[in-house]
């Protein structure tokens, strides 16, 4: 039975963590075209950051809004699609928390196209440490890196949850994997990579023999990313943990190294092939997805302030 109201978390301005409250709001009505999912985990994501803190304020936000990109569940009401009631799923992307409500709910009507249907043995916790995180360390790895077993893989800010999951991944292709990250006290957390480097900013002639390269950081250690890779290497710019987005300035004819390649992953394009074959490679490599922390959906304050502080290493998850 699906009730009348549910609990969810709603934004109409920049919001503090200490701040967030969950309310009672109607469940949404079902319509032709999308799903209603009943969810049980999701997992806090950076963008989702930077959309309560200040992007909601943009003109093309419409307010109010439920935010959250991704979520694990059931499908509640199937609507006119192929799914079935009770049907486990993940979703994600797509618009998910921006361009219409999100999963920091009980429940959430999203596009049959970003609904993905899943067969996996893991929890609810540990589903939810996958779908955006693992989706864009796949998409990275293997559709911009083009990775291959013999390669060496750099990943630049490798303790936040997307490096973890690109580090497992690598490792389980059987690629070397040198990681780095910026503070002295988290090298220890990097225990699955090959090596484990302090980034000081200046990565270019303190590593050798890398032939991809990961940078998560982005923009702010771009130019030294492209400067660690061998003749031939790639280098893909996936994350803005460094809080740069941009390159003011940037020559590509002067900055890109002969023989190098620079490219990009954009992760609002997720299929169901691509999400069957993550689930499929976990279980075939008997991989099990890390969550940093876990929180029940009542202390959803409690884990948005922790991600904000950096207080857990890897992936937060709220279970509902």
């Amino acid at each position: 039975m699906i009730p009348k109201t549910m609990k969810a978390v709603i934004l109409t301005g920049p919001t503090r963590a200490e701040d967030v409250r969950l309310r009672d709001v109607p469940v949404p009505q079902v319509r032709p075209g999308w799903v209603l999912v009943r969810i049980r985990s999701f997992g806090l994501n950076h963008s989702e950051q930077i959309l309560r803190l200040s992007e909601i304020q943009a003109d093309y936000i419409q307010k109010p809004l439920i935010p959250g990109i991704e979520c694990v569940g059931e499908v509640a009401d199937p609507s006119d699609s192929s799914f079935h009631q009770g049907q486990r799923i993940v979703a994600l992307m797509g618009g998910m928390g921006r361009s219409f409500n999100g999963s920091y709910a009980q429940y959430a009507l999203l596009p049959a196209s970003h609904v993905f249907p899943i067969e996996t043995e893991l929890s609810w916790a540990e589903m939810a440490a996958v779908p955006e995180t693992w989706f864009t360390a796949w998409g990275s790895l293997f559709e911009c890196l083009q990775l291959r077993r013999n390669d060496t893989l750099l990943v630049r800010g490798g303790t936040c949850a997307l490096g973890y999951a690109a580090i497992r991944l690598a490792k389980a292709l059987g690629c070397r994997v040198i990681a780095a990250t910026h503070r002295e006290r988290k090298l220890s957390l990097l225990k699955e990579a090959d090596q484990a480097v302090l980034d000081t900013g200046m990565l270019a002639g303190s590593v050798s023999g890398i032939t991809k390269a990961l940078e998560l950081v982005g923009p702010k250690t771009l130019r030294d990313t492209l400067r660690c890779v061998e003749k031939g290497g790639i280098v893909c710019s996936t994350g803005i943990l460094g809080g740069v987005y941009a390159l003011n300035g940037f020559d590509p004819i002067k900055e890109i190294p002969n023989g190098v390649y620079l490219t990009g992953f954009f992760s609002n394009y997720p299929t169901r092939q691509t999400m069957t074959d993550i689930f499929s490679f976990l279980n075939d490599r008997q991989i099990t997805p890390d969550a940093g922390a876990v929180y029940p959906f009542e202390a959803i304050s409690k884990a948005l302030f922790d991600m904000d502080h950096h207080k857990v290493d890897g992936k937060i998850v709220v279970i509902i």
